[in-house]
Parts: C-alpha cells; structure tokens; sequence
C-alpha cells in the first residue's frame, strides 16, 4: 500500500504542475503585463483570466494558438495585476467592460473572434457572448457553475466582512512542489467584499447561459478544489449552445491551465476552435 501511494504522489507531481522556475528565468518581467501576439490567418482568441490573477494564467495557452496562426490577446482585468486593495474599488461590470472593449478592437481587424475564459473568465466569457452574437465561439474552463459549498462559503464571506476586510488564499497540497505558477502570480490575500462580487458575478452568468448559442468546449478537472464538481455536467445542459463539447481533466486543481504541463489540453482547445 505504501508503494502505491508513493507512486501516486510521483505522478501526481510529474503530470500536475509546470514549472514555477521558469518565471524567475525567462518570464518574470511578463507576470504583470497583458498580451497580444499577432497571428497570421486573420482570427483572433480573446483570453481572459481569473479572479485575484493575470493574463500569464493564459500566456501559453496564448502563445501556443498564436503559434499555430491566431491572434492571441490577454488583457488585464481592471483591480488586478497591482495590490490586493484596487479590488475594492471595482465590480464584476468593469471586468466586463475590460474584455468587451477588447473584443471590439479584436472584432475590427479580425474575421472571427473566439473567447476563452478561466473561472470567473469564463463566466464573463458566456455574458460577453450573449451580447455579441458574432463571437465565433466559447472555451469555458473551470467555469463555476456552482462554487464547492457556495451557499456556507458566500454567508461565511458575509459574516467576516463585518469583522474584516481580507482574507488569506486557501491552496491545496501540491504534492511535493514547493509552489505553482497560480501562487507566484496571484494575489495572495483579497478584498472579502470583491469575494462577495465574484458570487454575483456567477449568478447573473447561470442566467444568461441559456442566451449563449455558440459553439462551447467546457474543460473542468476532476480534483477542482473551487468549483463544485457537478458544474461542467449542469453548463453543458444548459448552455444555448447546439454544438458543444465537453473534457474533465485529471490530477490537476482549479487552474490548471496555468498550473499543468500536460499539453494535450492546449491541442484540444486548437482542434476545437479550428473545427468550429
């Protein structure tokens, strides 16, 4: 038994997580910025990180597509990519303003324009797309549906914002690696009330989701340790879509596109987009 779970450990730190190391060597300048890699066949994908993140979440993602002819843009949503406390000062509307002005400078020099979100990404992906019927399609990962324990984890954020103002992230175990790209480059404790913004942000998203029409790849990994794991079966039911797909990941957590090394995610994501 203690080989097994020794083996499972190995794996678990070999398939999970990419190297942290690379940001100190080559990327470290790059964390904090947005991107934009010109592409060659006249489509572009809009790439839109999570909460408390930034763009680098989805830079290879980024630059793999763009690799293969796409345009690849990642802006920074407004409060992130600073301190903690620029949260404070914005909802989940001027995210959605950030990528819908991005969309439309993308929109005026490219034929077809596709969105890829992560998380709450994702849930201002589906929005965005319910407002731009010509987005050519959706690539929805770890998009919450419903969050693990939502209704004790949105009352719990309530309670405390009497009391205080931040709070700590909660990670779980990385299997022997001493940390994860996700830890290197999001913030580390955030505004509780921008917390309570991101419960609101999902719940206007499961409204609109019918309204989504577009072809939609949904991606959610099996050990996700924020969103609960009936969401990817529930937005593949409910999204408008008519053409839809859908992948469950393993030995990975909530960001895995950041976090994994696995690249098969990367050409999934292509072959859908190009089929689409």
């Amino acid at each position: 038994m203690a080989d097994k779970i020794r083996k499972i450990l190995r794996n678990a730190k070999t398939v999970l997580f990419a190297d942290p190391k690379r940001l100190y060597k080559e990327d470290r300048e790059l964390i904090k910025k947005p991107f934009y890699f010109k592409g060659t066949n006249g489509k572009a994908v809009l790439l839109v990180h999570g909460w408390t993140s930034v763009p680098y979440e989805v830079r290879r993602l980024g630059q793999y597509l763009n690799e293969n002819g796409y345009t690849a843009c990642g802006p920074m949503l407004s409060g992130h990519g600073t301190v903690p406390k620029d949260l404070e000062s914005v909802d989940w509307k001027d995210w959605l303003r950030d990528i819908t002005l991005a969309y439309e400078d993308l929109k005026k020099t490219h034929s077809e324009v596709y969105v890829a979100g992560t998380s709450i990404g994702a849930c201002l992906a589906v929005i965005l797309a319910k407002n731009k019927p010509d987005v050519a399609g959706l690539v929805l990962m770890a998009m919450p549906y419903k969050i693990r324990f939502e209704r004790i984890a949105l009352a719990l954020a309530r309670f405390l914002n009497y009391f205080k103002k931040y709070n700590q992230k909660f990670y779980p175990p990385t299997f022997g690696s001493k940390t994860t790209i996700t830890r290197l480059i999001a913030y580390q404790t955030y505004p509780i009330g921008s917390a309570i913004e991101t419960f609101e942000l999902v719940k206007v998203c499961r409204k609109e989701l019918p309204k989504a029409v577009q072809p939609s790849f949904i991606i959610q990994s099996l050990s996700d340790h924020v969103v609960a794991k009936k969401s990817l079966e529930i937005i593949y039911g409910k999204i408008g879509s008519k053409i839809k797909k859908k992948k469950y990941i393993k030995r990975a957590y909530h960001t895995f596109i950041s976090d994994i090394k696995n690249e098969g995610v990367f050409k999934d994501i292509l072959r859908f987009i190009e089929e689409n």
